[in-house]
């Protein structure tokens, strides 16, 4: 395709709309993408469509092409974004390996490591699950004890991670180990897992709506080769950090932000008064701050896109948008059960439609939004150090 600059965006948004036009399936046109990948695998038109975004690289757009990726620039993988919007798109291999791993490893890793993982992940062949978390160690993710001993010409992993995202379902897990207990930040390193071998156990936790994305998982003399420790030994921490970075980047556009207005669902199940206005003057101030508080959210996260200047690597402002982002979900999700009164709490039967039992698993599972991925105390922690050059209130004086 043709090389096009920041001043020519809208050739490279012809291009775009024209492609998308002719390649995305018309039959999955605002189809939604889980965040989690299930167990099953793409067919039909959802695997088309896979293959043909693979084909252009556009799953990773801004990755180099020398490993599978489209090689846009930052103004242009947004472009790509607004019209894939446009036409009721999904990004048919987004996951871990796009958001959080692949661009980690793009900027730690060792050529071989690029070759051999980054094209995989672009075409969508292998899913990949985070090993951080552990039953003594979540918010002080510092203290995990997960240990990685040298087995001569390989690595073993012995221990226990937990809330793994997709383990069941992953060919690899980034993880986090311990390699000296005499040091706590810097006796960390980062590993490559190979699910599929012996020494692996997933279990999934069936969480409160009704789902298991995520699972215990168990090593147990599980094999990492030399090749797939990523970064120095003990080095690991660093990397951690910054695949958090990214992660956090791709929770801030609000999840659960998605989906019919508090607006519409208002007219609906509440109704209008004679004015044209929701009927309830409570419920209308309510719906009336939160619109405004999403619509000050999204021009934040544009700003933010803007004053990066093509630069597409993340900051600490992800805490914030992180933050502001899930607070609004969850404030979305429990306007919604209050406007749809008792049709919101439906579980299951046919006196409730689809959506409305969505409703109540999307207000569940949204409660753990302000958790996963840094819970808000550690975002405004980091905010307040990092962007407010606030003193550690742990120190003394």
């Amino acid at each position: 395709m043709a090389d096009f600059g920041a001043t020519d965006l809208e050739a490279f948004r012809a291009e775009a709309r024209e492609w998308i036009e002719a390649n995305f399936p018309k039959s999955l046109a605002n189809a939604e993408m889980a965040m989690i990948p299930g167990g099953e695998k793409p067919s039909g038109d959802a695997l088309t469509w896979k293959q043909r975004m693979a084909d252009k690289g556009w799953g990773a757009p801004t990755w180099p092409t020398q490993y599978g990726g489209g090689g846009l620039s930052g103004a242009q993988a947004r472009v790509l974004q607004q019209e894939m919007d446009r036409a009721g798109a999904y990004n048919p291999v987004a996951g871990m390996g796009t958001s959080m791993f692949g661009p980690t490893l793009l900027e730690y890793g060792t050529e071989d490591q690029k070759q051999r993982h980054i094209p995989p992940i672009v075409r969508g062949e292998l899913r990949w699950c985070q090993g951080y978390s552990e039953p003594g160690a979540g918010s002080d993710l510092a203290s995990l004890q997960t240990k990685l001993v040298d087995a001569g010409d390989h690595w073993e992993v012995h221990g226990q991670k937990i809330w793994t995202s997709g383990a069941q379902y992953a060919d690899w897990c980034f993880c986090l180990v311990r390699t000296d207990t005499t040091k706590k930040h810097e006796g960390i390193s980062f590993v490559l897992i190979d699910m599929h071998q012996p020494g692996v156990e997933t279990r999934p936790i069936k969480l409160i709506a009704g789902s298991s994305p995520f699972c215990e998982t168990f090593f147990t003399g599980a094999r990492v080769e030399k090749t797939d420790m990523v970064g120095p030994l003990n080095g690991g921490w660093t990397i951690g950090k910054r695949l958090l970075q990214h992660e956090r980047s791709g929770q801030g556009g609000g999840r659960m932000m998605q989906g019919p207005s508090v607006i519409e669902l208002a007219k609906t199940y509440v109704g209008l008064d004679d004015q044209g206005r929701i009927a309830d003057p409570d419920l209308r101030t309510r719906v009336v701050k939160h619109m405004m508080d999403a619509r000050a959210h999204g021009l934040t996260l544009k700003r933010a896109a803007d004053e990066a200047k093509g630069n597409i690597n993340p900051s600490a402002t992800t805490s914030v948008m992180k933050n502001s982002g899930t607070w609004i979900g969850q404030e979305k999700a429990e306007l919604t059960l209050e406007i749809m009164g008792s049709q919101g709490l439906g579980w299951e039967g046919d006196q409730f439609s689809k959506a409305e039992r969505e409703a109540v698993r999307t207000w569940l599972s949204g409660k753990a939004t302000t958790i996963f991925g840094g819970s808000q105390e550690i975002q405004s922690n980091i905010v307040s150090k990092r962007i407010l050059g606030l003193p550690d209130t742990t120190q003394n004086g």
